[in-house]
């Protein structure tokens, strides 16, 4: 049963496209992947600009037991992921600096943990973007099985093994693999259509062109009224 535990045959995402999605922002790749595969936002970098972009390995653990995080940190291979299904458990650490340092040598590229680590301080001066849920200066037990390499559940989403793990400010995505390099244009070109959106508002262009349309489809706008019309109203109240 021991081998089962540990699953090496499964498919990472190509490294050109982990390359080309790990420079779109978190936000933009949950734009369009149809706003799913966001993590909960209890799981924060440990400090601003941590950013992460890799294959996810996957590591389930029981609550407070890191035993399976030692055995992933021999196991997984550079620029991978470490994404741990903590099971939300905040009452023990389940990493500090000396396996963070260990992930960081090993040129592990981020970890994700459903849990609380500590040596915060030194966490988030360090070399290797950490995402948690919180701090907890108790030290873990080291006894208990788990699995790596298989699916879990991490801040409420579901991750495959090799699945596009994403990270910055705005927090964690994930997306399945297969469904990542046709995400691509259609990322790049909402980053061009908000660059544009951006310069109208520069420009004073303050009115959206969808907006009358999904009011009307919200029943907030009459069928036979205009935005502008409505925009014109409130100006004469104002000057009234």
């Amino acid at each position: 049963m021991g081998a089962s535990m540990i699953n090496s045959q499964y498919t990472r995402i190509d490294s050109a496209t982990v390359s080309r999605c790990a420079k779109i922002p978190a936000s933009i790749l949950a734009d369009v992947s149809g706003r799913r595969g966001a993590l909960d936002g209890r799981i924060r970098a440990l400090a601003p600009d941590m950013r992460l972009g890799g294959a996810a390995f996957t590591v389930e653990v029981r609550p407070g037991d890191n035993l399976m995080i030692h055995a992933a940190l021999v196991l997984a291979q550079p620029g991978d992921i470490l994404v741990i299904d903590g099971k939300n458990d905040t009452a023990h650490a389940l990493m500090g600096e000396l396996m963070c340092a260990h992930a960081a040598a090993a040129g592990i590229g981020g970890v994700v943990i459903d849990g609380a680590v500590r040596d915060v301080d030194t966490l988030r001066k360090g070399g290797i973007p950490v995402f948690a849920c919180t701090f907890n200066p108790n030290g873990p037990t080291r006894t208990q099985g788990g699995r790596i390499g298989h699916p879990i559940s991490v801040g409420g989403v579901s991750v495959a093994p090799g699945d596009l793990v994403v990270g910055d400010d705005d927090g964690i995505v994930v997306i399945p693999r297969q469904d990542a390099a046709g995400l691509l244009d259609a990322a790049e070109e909402k980053i061009r259509s908000e660059q544009r959106r951006m310069q109208d508002i520069a420009e004073g262009r303050l009115v959206y062109g969808w907006l009358e349309g999904a009011l009307k489809s919200a029943g907030a706008l009459p069928a036979n009224a205009s935005l502008q019309s409505l925009i014109s109203q409130f100006q004469a109240n104002r000057l009234g």
